[in-house]
């Protein structure tokens, strides 16, 4: 095969991989949580049976035990269920952010590095523009007016990562459209559209993919600061921010009912983290 036919690829890692999961705990126990984060927003009934929108008025305000881990809330409920059913929510508008802030985003960023001059320089300072707003200042002038409700904010969150993955796929691409392959395509005659999509791009793809996953943890903490708000989920349906809102109200004799789903959402985000940290680590490496 030419070297103008493809772009070089990086080799299979999945041996190496495993055994980097293998050598740190750490990121062992980021997959186990990140394994089961995904096991609750897609089967929450294979982690528990109960109703979260039900609860036994007797039961109301019990500390963690056997019978209920996270305790029951202010109704009688039962936290851990009512957690493990908000995971679906919070999850389904964390990715439909980072989608929103990806596709757009890396578009704006092929299209800066590709083409240069002025129209690298006009959809530049359009990020800058984005980057000059503080993102919860965007997020919630862009949820009043699209309105409430958790698809709107996890559009509202997405937007304002456009930014981001315009910077880094723009970076990405004026390094990868200097390679010897890319110039060895557009000396074949190559046309320019196929040059991008079929060298540029997939060269391109990897740093971005890794933001994409760093991103993840930012905007789940996002989301659910702005579903603390109220700005989420209408209730009585579960979602992590909205279950960290309904306790304030009782943190001096219940401290569960904030503190559980809280370091839920903490150990979610770090876990996120660590496997994001672990990814840029390999694609560095990558040759």
């Amino acid at each position: 095969m030419s070297l103008v036919e493809r772009a070089p690829r990086a080799p299979h890692r999945a041996g190496s991989a495993l055994r980097a999961v293998a050598r740190a705990p750490g990121l062992l126990l980021s997959v186990v949580v990140l394994v089961l984060v995904a096991v609750a927003a897609l089967a929450p009934s294979l982690l528990t049976g109960q109703d979260p929108l039900t609860g036994v008025p007797a039961d109301k305000l019990l500390p963690p035990s056997a019978e209920h881990p996270f305790g029951t809330d202010q109704l009688g409920r039962d936290l851990l269920t009512r957690t493990v059913h908000g995971t679906g929510p919070t999850l389904r508008a964390a990715l439909l952010a980072v989608a929103v802030g990806l596709i757009p985003g890396s578009l704006l960023g092929l299209l800066a590095g590709a083409l240069g001059g002025a129209v690298d320089d006009l959809l530049m300072r359009f990020a800058d523009v984005l980057l000059a707003i503080p993102g919860l200042l965007l997020s919630l002038a862009l949820i009043t007016a699209l309105g409430f409700g958790t698809t709107r904010v996890a559009v509202a969150v997405g937007v304002v990562g456009v930014a981001g993955f315009a910077r880094v796929m723009r970076a990405q691409v004026l390094r990868v459209r200097e390679s010897a392959y890319v110039e060895a395509a557009h000396a074949s005659g190559t046309r320019w559209s196929g040059v991008l999509l079929r060298h540029v791009l997939p060269g391109a793809w990897g740093p971005v993919a890794v933001f994409a996953a760093v991103e993840f943890g930012t905007v789940v903490l996002a989301i659910s600061s702005l579903s603390f708000l109220g700005y989420g989920a209408t209730p009585p349906q579960p979602e992590w921010g909205s279950l960290v809102a309904g306790g304030r109200d009782y943190l001096a004799t219940s401290w569960w009912l904030t503190t559980l789903p809280g370091l839920t959402i903490a150990l979610t985000v770090l876990a996120a983290n660590r496997v994001a940290r672990a990814l840029d680590h390999e694609t560095r490496e990558a040759p």
